[in-house]
């Protein structure tokens, strides 16, 4: 059997004892509920208090800031696995690798990605956030932006050619944008991977731009707009457990 450490199994008894009181308690009472001799209940309370995961408030104990950043990322990761079965789930009925993805922050971040030995993702060999000229999550995510935002994107990441079938100039990608219809999906031909044809639609999370994504091998290509077509129509159904990326 593994050494346990007595001290942390102390601490976190303290910590429960502290969380079960939502207008904090005493060291006594603490003490008392946590099975620890006052005087070891002092010491951890001094530490945690320290260390931020406590704070005396009028002679009692709350839980600190640093309780609530563990708190906060269970809760994020819960949201991501939350994520990833509905993209899992995406993948299935639709037969093709699925993508998620947000811009935030002025970078594109990619939430997540589901697929399968038999049908794998593309390898991200340049980075996404930089090149989102390239492929069409990047120009789906760039399409829902104001031109001032876009531009301020296009200052960092400048539009490069990526492949010999990437769009040739900023000037291009905007009038490709521009042409774009509401809620229209976004296809993409080679443009960041060499076999490879995707395409995004838009996905409504608030404020936030947001986009789910589909790929295929080249000789699938006939399969595309079909494909994306059906994602579309799955998306609706789980649409609010997507929109926890947000808060990722």
């Amino acid at each position: 059997m593994p050494t346990l450490i007595g001290s942390v199994q102390r601490a976190l008894r303290l910590l429960e004892a502290v969380g079960s009181h939502s207008e904090g308690a005493p060291a006594k009472q603490l003490a008392r509920e946590a099975g620890l001799p006052l005087p070891t209940a002092y010491h951890l309370l001094r530490t945690l208090t320290h260390e931020g995961y406590l704070r005396r408030e009028g002679g009692v104990f709350v839980l600190g800031a640093a309780a609530g950043r563990l708190a906060g990322g269970g809760l994020q990761q819960k949201r991501r696995g939350m994520i990833l079965d509905s993209l899992a789930h995406f993948r299935d009925a639709v037969g093709a690798p699925v993508y998620f993805a947000v811009f935030r922050e002025g970078e594109i971040e990619l939430v997540g990605v589901s697929d399968t030995p038999a049908s794998p993702a593309v390898e991200e060999w340049a980075d996404f956030r930089a090149t989102g000229h390239a492929h069409a999550i990047g120009q789906c995510l760039l399409a829902q932006l104001d031109e001032k935002t876009r531009k301020d994107y296009y200052v960092r990441h400048p539009v490069e050619a990526v492949t010999q079938y990437t769009v040739r100039d900023q000037s291009a990608l905007e009038h490709r944008i521009g042409a774009l219809g509401r809620m229209e999906p976004v296809t993409e031909r080679q443009e960041y991977a060499l076999g490879t044809v995707c395409a995004a639609i838009p996905i409504t999370a608030g404020d936030t731009a947001a986009t789910m994504a589909i790929s295929l091998p080249l000789h699938q290509e006939e399969r595309l707009l079909y494909v994306v077509d059906r994602l579309r129509s799955e998306v609706g159904a789980l649409l609010s457990t997507l929109s926890f990326s947000i808060s990722i």
